[in-house]
C-alpha cells in the first residue's frame, strides 16, 4: 500500500496480503455471504490470474483510487 519512495521507486512489501474492512450495522448477512462466494470463487482461479501494475494514481492513499491493468 505504501510501497512508493521519496524517490519515486517501488519497494515491494515482505507480503502480499489483503484487508477486507467491514463497517458493523451496514451489511446484511446476505451481504456478507455474497462477499465470501466471490472470494472462494476467486482463490479458484488463482492459478490463471495475472499480476496487475498500477497505471494511474492519486498523490495521496492511491491504494483506494488507483487504476490498473494486468501484466502481459
Amino acid at each position: 500500500m505504501f510501497g512508493r519512495r521519496p524517490d519515486g521507486s517501488e519497494h515491494p512489501a515482505p507480503l502480499d496480503l489483503v484487508r477486507l474492512a467491514i463497517p458493523r450495522r451496514t451489511y446484511t448477512q446476505s451481504h456478507i455471504d455474497y462477499v465470501i462466494e466471490v472470494c472462494v470463487e476467486v482463490a479458484g482461479h488463482a492459478a490463471d490470474l495475472v499480476g496487475y501494475r498500477i497505471v494511474e494514481e492519486p498523490k495521496t492513499l492511491r491504494h483506494f483510487t488507483a487504476r490498473f491493468e494486468p501484466l502481459s
